[in-house]
């Protein structure tokens, strides 16, 4: 018998207890509706593939995540808040419950109108639920539907102010604060958001324009760039706006008449590009200077701006202001620190026959000034030195370390061009006892000469740093594990080995700090051979190719290091 119900031969039909076993022993795959199963939590432990293509995600994108902050939606698009959700509440709750109508996000960013039952379940390791969903009204067409969002209750303003502090105090990045600033707003209160920014040189820039279409928001790259400069006197209200002067209503009409600047030729086209028949503009202020304007359109929606809706954006634009300030305050720092670092890493020498290139890339949470440093210059005409290192800080005063270290390590070298490599590191380690701003440091130093029998050879010493990789042009590779001594700045006095290899032709040298194989959640033996086995799918790469690559393929994800990278490759 098939559990269709169909009789073989003389068996009886089931009765009800075989059916309901056949059915009670059914998988997630076997049932037509669009099922999600949640722990208690509401994260997200698997989904049939009719919610898969409901959702428009696959398993892989739905499994892990939080149910709500995936999938729930407000009709504008935005997460709804998570103690007014009536399904997260259900599903902490253990609850049998229902929901009519509400609005789920899809993997491309449209929205999806369905219904949701909740259904308690438990199993013998943990509890959970089924979420059911399906449409609500099957065959019925959304088209015709008033979509326009109705006015914020005075809650609604509360919570949207809310979410704007939080949302652009917690970024240092501007172009990301721009972005999130136009998601808060946008369908919230129109259906395009347009930012001017002034630049440190007092230009205009029209940095983003957002259009909330089809259920997404969608940038027009082609009504952003320059704009003109701000007129002193126009009393036009972009121009007001951009000179500090408090926020203004506005329309197509408003730009029709002679235009009195360049900003007003650029404004009556962005009315009738955008379709826009009322705005409202409001200044952007930082703590001490406008640092642009915040316009938002309406062109769906058939009701117009008025007076009332002023204070609320006039309040967002300040908390956007002092976001943007401290966000450009950030950057301007963290630029700075940049050139910083670029004058203290030095410029490869030019080594005749063999390719050189170097990385580095500052600490994704620090000043973007470190102690990681690489060196490479001349001792003869056929002798080259050199030296990657990693002074312990991540700060300026690592930096300047980094620098110390660097500078007596070339006076060392220079002063005793044919010392072995160890003789020169242990004059430096004697002498950074003197040296408050580094107490500790790692780091390799070789030179690279060219033999009697015209291959390259790699002399070196290694003072507690990860060890050289050597790989071959077929992409075979080695560690330099040799010559592997104590680290500068233990005050301990230990012999220093020396080691030395040969070089074929086409062999590629790397030296690396630790910022490049460190994770906090594996072993620096994970990381090495996570590293030799990217570095020998990468043998052909050019070298420069092969050094972007591997910082891309290698540094861990959650590495909060610099890195340095040293590069060489032997000719033909």
């Amino acid at each position: 018998m098939d559990i269709t119900g169909a009789a073989t031969g003389d068996s009886p039909a089931p009765g009800p207890q075989t059916w309901s076993g056949a059915l009670l022993g059914a998988t997630l795959a076997d049932v037509q509706t669009a099922v999600v199963v949640v722990d208690d939590s509401g994260l997200i432990v698997s989904a049939n593939g009719t919610a898969q293509g409901m959702l428009g995600r696959s398993f892989e994108e739905l499994v892990g995540q939080d149910s709500h902050d995936l999938l729930h939606r407000d009709s504008h698009g935005h997460a709804t808040p998570r103690t007014r959700c009536q399904l997260r509440n259900a599903i902490l709750a253990g609850r049998t419950e229902h929901g009519d109508s509400e609005w789920f996000a899809r993997g491309d960013g449209t929205l999806v109108r369905l219904s949701w039952l909740v259904a308690p379940c438990s199993g013998p390791e943990r509890t959970g639920a089924l979420v059911l969903l399906y449409e609500s009204n099957p065959g019925v067409s959304d088209e015709g539907v008033d979509e326009v969002p109705a006015p914020l209750s005075e809650l609604d303003r509360l919570t949207l102010l809310a979410e704007t502090t939080t949302q652009l105090t917690s970024t240092l990045n501007v172009d990301e604060a721009l972005r999130r600033l136009t998601a808060l707003t946008v369908p919230r209160l129109g259906d395009w958001a347009v930012i001017d920014l002034l630049t440190e040189q007092d230009e205009v820039r029209r940095a983003l324009v957002m259009e909330h279409k089809d259920g997404i928001l969608v940038e027009r790259e082609d009504l952003q760039g320059p704009m003109p400069p701000v007129p002193q006197e126009s009393p036009m209200p972009l121009s007001r706006a951009l000179r500090g002067a408090a926020s203004s209503l506005a329309g197509p009409a408003t730009y029709q008449g002679p235009p009195d600047s360049g900003i007003a030729v650029e404004q009556r086209r962005l009315f009738t590009e955008t379709g826009m028949h009322s705005a409202v503009i409001a200044p952007i202020r930082g703590l001490r200077d406008v640092l642009g304007a915040l316009t938002l359109g309406r062109s769906e929606r058939p009701s117009a701006f008025t007076a009332a809706d002023l204070p609320l954006l006039e309040d967002i634009t300040r908390r956007a202001g002092l976001a943007l300030d401290n966000a450009r305050l950030y950057q301007r720092q963290r630029k700075v620190a940049e050139t910083m670092q670029r004058h203290l890493l030095p410029q490869l020498p030019t080594v005749p026959g063999v390719n050189m290139a170097v990385r580095y890339v500052p600490a994704p949470h620090a000043s973007s000034v470190g102690g990681d440093w690489y060196d490479a210059f001349a001792l003869t005409d056929s002798t080259h030195a050199l030296a990657i290192g990693d002074v312990v800080g991540h700060d300026l005063d690592a930096a300047a370390g980094m620098a110390q270290v660097r500078n007596m390590l070339r006076a060392f070298t220079w002063s005793r061009p044919e010392a072995m490599p160890s003789a020169v590191v242990t004059q430096l380690d004697n002498a950074l006892k003197h040296v408050a701003e580094v107490p500790m440091a790692t780091m390799i130093l070789a030179t690279l000469a060219l033999g009697d029998d015209k291959l390259w050879q790699l002399r070196w010493t290694n003072a507690g740093h990860p060890p050289p990789l050597l790989v071959s042009h077929d992409g075979r590779t080695r560690y330099l594990t040799e010559a592997h001594g104590i680290l500068l700045g233990t005050g301990m006095i230990r012999p220093r080995p020396d080691a030395v290899t040969v070089l074929p032709p086409r062999t590629t040298v790397l030296l690396y700090t630790d910022g490049l194989v460190e994770s906090p959640h594996h072993s620096i033996d994970h990381g090495l051979d996570r590293l030799r086995r990217h570095a020998a799918s990468l043998a052909h790469r050019p070298l420069d190719s092969f050094c972007d690559l591997l910082l891309e393929q290698v540094r861990p994800d959650d590495n909060d290091d610099d890195v340095a990278m040293l590069a060489l490759r032997t000719p033909t």
